[in-house]
């Protein structure tokens, strides 16, 4: 199933979602593709989808859930991939 979190997380001047898949990042791409997201938008886990693109990412079959919904989504999946710590 194709998640998004609401947008909340500022950067570049724009409010963001989060996209990600609990089923496989095969699944996730195909839906980024559907949706127009481009391949510099995924980021380790995750697409990076702008405020605007959020009612077109539901209205395409995206599930909204909250924040930490979407993280023990993920890592239940066994699809959760932090950042390296150095």
């Amino acid at each position: 199933m194709i998640l998004i979190d609401p947008p909340t997380w500022p950067g570049h001047g724009k409010l963001w979602s989060h996209l990600v898949s609990d089923v496989s990042f095969e699944e996730l791409h195909a839906f980024a593709v559907l949706l127009g997201a481009p391949a510099k938008g995924f980021e380790r886990d995750h697409y990076d989808i702008p405020a605007q693109w959020y009612d077109e990412a539901l209205r395409l079959g995206a599930r909204p859930v909250g924040s930490k919904e979407l993280v023990a989504r993920l890592t239940a999946a066994g699809l959760r991939r932090r950042k390296a710590t150095s």
